[in-house]
């Protein structure tokens, strides 16, 4: 059958269900065959925008995100110009293809409301495994369409209007940036070529069996120490620093010498001040050789560190170079992914997976672009400063966390984990973003609101209903006989926090404010505008000044 029976427009019952007018030269539109549509295509990738990418190493010396200079491209790709895109989304996907398009099909034409309903549930559930298929290829160069498909959801580009399409056109595709934030198809890369660990989840057995991620972990691991031991070697550096000043200040001390009464040429005897230090030298010297001794045990564990680290690597990279891209993992991960997504809607959200004129309604700054998302982060850090810090071993650090971008219509980011159990030094922890939330700011304060509650959490272990921000919050809900779940109480009180009181709108209960100012600090610049607003963050402002005289802070 000629290929040219199906050059990319949809059935126009099928463009009008989902809200599009379908434009076309001819009036006789003809419904796609299977043995056209779904043939293996030979047509070669004409996408060069793709381009390996992978994970860097978390610089704990970066202090902040970069600033968003450009948030579009001025000239848009003609992706979804392409006659074919909906031939090529599908293409090669098999029997998973073809149930997708075939309950489209009765889902438009189904004409009694109680089956169209069970029809979009089926073709919810087919589209997902369809989509499991294309991940599977994420670690290849994937075609535009297939691209697309898993980054933004966008099935036939007819399913949106023009100016929508020309809006999705223009986002850049690259991650020019170099930041932990991810669209899918990037994500399910970087799982399947073992650059990125996959998600926690309770299935050990596939950790003890895939040699690849057990060594992945075993990395983790080793880097978690090789940081430990890098953070003990500086400040044990340091600490001999430091008392090496403090001997340089006592000898200058006992060098200084006045002249005897009446003979000025004589340098007078020791006083009894310059005689104390030679005491409060040796203890110095003694010191100092302790400190060496340490530096010396230190320096060894770091550079054995060093050494399994290199060796992990190798081994890594050579299981790679046998495996190729792990479908296992990719799989495993798909499956994290999906629940993730279920998460970011709720059980009352719409879980139509496919974007549509219908649903979408997002203005270009509240689609979940990356872009946007890091401009927000940003925002979120100017406020609330120490809300990436980590602290272990009495070293702070910050620590963005992984973004993934769920193209879902939900309204509420979570976070998957704080951190790589294997590695709480430098991992980063995961967070997930609906794509077309309707309020973003809101979609990434719960996410990091979630984020910052398993940290604190993590961090007070046994002791978290006791001790720190979970420990004073959840004695306050006690206090309260509050119903509901803990965490989602903290979350909608941060929310507060962040976009009132750091207006100086009160909105929160007094002690939860307490809480928050002592533990979530706003940045410097906020407390001294608002102390001047009120009474009230005036008391909390001196409270600060108390505690930094007190060195209780």
């Amino acid at each position: 059958m000629d290929d040219n029976n199906f050059q990319g427009e949809l059935d126009p019952e099928i463009s009008e269900l989902l809200g599009t007018a379908v434009t076309s030269s001819s009036s006789n539109i003809v419904v796609p065959d299977y043995d056209t549509l779904f043939e293996d295509s030979s047509e070669e990738d004409t996408d060069n925008s793709d381009h390996d990418s992978e994970e860097q190493e978390v610089n704990l010396q970066v202090t902040g995100f970069p600033e968003i200079i450009k948030r579009f491209e001025e000239q848009p790709h003609t992706a979804f110009e392409d006659p074919n895109y909906y031939k090529t989304a599908l293409s090669n996907e098999g029997n998973s293809a073809q149930r997708v398009h075939s309950i489209l099909q009765k889902y438009v034409n189904a004409k009694d409301l109680k089956d169209r309903g069970v029809f979009r549930q089926q073709l919810t559930t087919a589209y997902w495994d369809f989509l499991a298929g294309v991940a599977r290829k994420s670690a290849e160069k994937l075609p535009a369409p297939k691209k697309y498909l898993l980054r933004f959801n966008i099935l036939h580009p007819t399913f949106i209007d023009a100016e929508t399409r020309q809006l999705f056109a223009k986002v850049i595709v690259e991650n020019e940036l170099a930041q932990p934030v991810y669209y899918l198809d990037e994500w399910f890369k970087l799982v399947g070529n073992g650059t990125i660990r996959i998600s926690t989840t309770d299935e050990v057995q596939l950790v003890k069996s895939n040699s690849q991620i057990q060594l992945q972990q075993l990395l983790d691991k080793a880097k978690g120490k090789l940081e430990g031991a890098r953070g003990l070697l500086k400040a044990k550096d340091q600490e001999r620093s430091n008392l090496e000043n403090a001997l340089t200040e006592r000898i200058q001390l006992i060098m200084e010498h006045f002249p005897f009464d009446g003979l000025p040429e004589i340098s007078a005897a020791y006083s009894d001040s310059q005689k104390r230090v030679f005491g409060e030298i040796q203890e110095l010297l003694k010191n100092m050789l302790k400190s060496d001794r340490d530096l010396t045990i230190f320096s060894k564990d770091f550079f054995q560190a060093e050494e399994d680290v290199a060796t992990l690597q190798e081994k890594l990279a050579e299981e790679r170079g046998k495996t190729g891209a792990d479908m296992q993992a990719v799989d495993t991960e798909f499956g994290t992914i999906r629940q993730m997504a279920k998460m970011t809607i709720g059980r009352q959200g719409n879980h139509f997976p496919i974007l549509t004129k219908e649903y979408f309604h997002s203005t270009p700054n509240e689609v979940s672009f990356r872009e946007n998302v890091i401009s927000q982060l940003t925002r979120i850090e100017s406020i609330d400063p120490e809300v990436f810090f980590r602290s272990y071993k009495n070293r702070v650090t910050r620590i963005a966390p992984f973004v993934i971008l769920i193209p879902s219509y939900g309204d509420t980011g979570i976070c998957w984990e704080p951190f790589d159990r294997f590695n709480r030094a430098t991992s980063r922890g995961r967070i997930a973003i609906p794509m077309y939330p309707k309020s973003l700011p809101i979609a990434l304060l719960s996410a990091v609101a979630d984020l910052r509650w398993q940290v604190a959490k993590e961090k007070a272990s046994y002791y978290w209903m006791e001790e720190g921000l979970t420990g004073n919050y959840y004695q306050w809900f006690s206090a309260r006989k509050l119903k509901g779940d803990l965490k989602d109480y903290f979350i909608e009180d941060y929310i507060t926090w962040m976009t009132k009181e750091s207006e100086g709108i009160q909105k929160l209960d007094k002690e939860v404010r307490g809480i928050f100012w002592r533990h979530m600090p706003f940045a410097p610049a906020i407390k001294e505008k608002l102390k001047n607003r009120s009474f009230i963050y005036q008391e909390l402002y001196q409270r600060d000044i108390n505690r930094a005289m007190s060195d209780g802070y």
